[in-house]
């Protein structure tokens, strides 16, 4: 009976254990945003917007702020992030005057004084390199992107899930070939199914980069895509690189790089993050990957860049006070143009505001941490209560009665 009950109480323990370890790792955000979105704010038939020009706009209301997301073709595609604490908060185009050479000063967010932060992420060039063996790297003339022709995102915007996509060519590429953005934003926190299924709240939206049937130039060809942020003077920039044990989500993949925004430099301090760009070193080369599909990928430090990029959105919203910095992830793939080559590339990254959101150990993780460590300590405490009551018995029998 004695060894049921020992039994009974190592499983009751560990179970707590279990219990208190899952309660202290858990970080489940239950914060909630209402979005909506709008093709083209403000411009009603007849007027449309010529080709290769147009503005998503995603509205994510909070209790008493509102996130606007401004997801842009025109140049270089970007990605306006404005964060307000506002309600009411509405963004207005003049569009006689963004569509002109001029587009200064023709987007705004009223009101004015309601903006707690802005910042755009835009997407500049392609790069190919070729590697030389051991003679280094050769790099090829890059695609620019602002010269791509791009396609209408009206005709992919999906107003029930909130996404779009917008699709481009490059005139040198064949009529299959395009680089295409796959945009989502969120009203909660939770998961996409597709890898690296990074961890995304309702401050967050994501944004899918897809490389297809783009031939490479050379038989030793990898691409890299170059990114440029803009943000306003006394804002700090850095890139973070946190790693962890558990892969659950992302199989082997065991780290994850933000790019963020803040007060101050330091990187042990994330409370005056304000704006943050995250993504997992991993880009895929098929649509529904296996392990062996997966590919590493590197980023350099971001560095200063003494003009903006050339996305119509930027001088039409930032009008003063600019800082703009630019990186390169490259795709260690080598992409030779074999006749069984999938010719398929897809790298995400998340793009928001406040602290970016951070992967916790998983249920799974969780129990075998909490089996590992409680165990010997359950068999420390049975064991440690049995020879008490061995010798506590063998005390008890070993004494003398008393004669009368």
């Amino acid at each position: 009976m004695s060894a049921i009950k020992a039994y009974y109480f190592i499983y009751f323990t560990l179970f707590l254990v279990v219990c208190c370890v899952n309660g202290f790792m858990w970080n489940g955000d239950t914060f909630k945003r209402k979005v909506s979105l709008e093709m083209n704010p403000g411009l009603t038939p007849p007027s449309a917007a010529p080709p290769n020009v147009s503005v998503l706009h995603a509205r994510a209301l909070g209790n008493n702020d509102t996130l606007h997301f401004l997801f842009c073709s025109g140049g270089a595609p970007a990605l306006l992030v404005i964060h307000t604490h506002s309600a009411e908060s509405a963004v207005e185009v003049n569009w006689p005057k963004f569509l002109s050479s001029d587009p200064a000063d023709s987007v705004k967010v009223e009101p004015e004084s309601s903006v707690q932060y802005r910042g755009a992420l835009v997407f500049t060039r392609l790069w190919e390199y070729d590697e030389l063996n051991s003679t280094g790297q050769s790099v090829l003339s890059p695609y620019e992107l602002k010269d791509f022709e791009w396609d209408d995102v009206n005709k992919t915007v999906d107003y029930t899930h909130h996404t779009a996509q917008l699709c481009g060519r490059h005139a040198s590429f064949s009529s299959s070939a395009s680089l295409c953005l796959h945009f989502s934003a969120y009203e909660s926190s939770g998961r996409e199914e597709a890898w690296p299924s990074l961890l995304h709240n309702a401050n967050s939206s994501q944004l899918r980069i897809l490389l297809k049937d783009v031939m490479p130039r050379t038989n030793q060809s990898h691409f890299a895509l170059e990114l440029q942020t803009v943000s306003e003077a006394g804002l700090q920039t850095r890139v973070n690189v946190h790693k962890s044990i558990d892969d659950e989500y992302t199989p082997s993949i065991f780290q994850v790089s933000e790019w963020v925004w803040s007060h101050d430099n330091s990187s042990s301090s994330s409370s005056s993050v304000v704006g943050f760009s995250q993504w997992k070193p991993v880009v895929y080369q098929k649509s529904l990957p296996a392990i062996e599909d997966a590919a590493p990928c590197s980023h350099s430090e971001p560095v200063d860049l003494p003009q903006a990029p050339p996305s119509r959105i930027i001088p039409a919203y930032f009008t003063q006070n600019l800082l703009t910095h630019g990186l390169n992830v490259t795709f260690n793939v080598s992409s030779e143009p074999a006749a069984n080559s999938t010719q398929f590339l897809s790298w995400t990254m998340l793009a928001g505001i406040g602290i970016p959101p951070s992967d916790f150990f998983s249920s799974l993780v969780i129990a075998i941490m909490a089996v590992g460590l409680g165990t010997p300590l359950v068999l420390l405490v049975v064991g440690g209560v049995y020879i008490c009551a061995r010798k506590r018995k063998r005390d008890t029998l070993g004494q003398y009665e008393s004669i009368n």
